[in-house]
């Protein structure tokens, strides 16, 4: 797969944002936003944030790094825990990311 990722703000169509929404542990849905995605070490990886509105909902958006797995029953999404590897899919996605969004660390 490819790393590149295409920008919304320069296609002719009118940017529809890329949603999921998920269940948290404690069964509550949360609708993200998808906002990059990667292959890195032969896994996919996606950069989502949880999905706002309004750039005043958007400005303190934290972002989730989710790891794409595949079972019996199909792809499912984990969340990065891994202290050393977050770091390292954090580094890569705020490189990719920077031009687009600002990034406070």
């Amino acid at each position: 797969m490819s790393d590149e990722i295409k920008n919304p703000n320069t296609e002719d169509e009118e940017y529809q944002p890329d949603l999921m929404t998920l269940e948290d542990e404690d069964g509550n849905e949360i609708t993200f936003e998808v906002i990059d995605a990667l292959d890195y070490k032969g896994v996919h990886y996606l950069a989502a944030v949880e999905y706002a509105e309004t750039e005043e909902e958007a400005e303190n958006a934290q972002l989730v790094i989710l790891s794409v797995g595949e079972d019996d029953e199909g792809e499912y999404l984990d969340v990065v825990d891994d202290d050393e590897l977050l770091l390292e899919l954090g580094k890569l996605f705020e490189e990719r990311l920077s031009d687009e969004y600002d990034i406070e660390e």
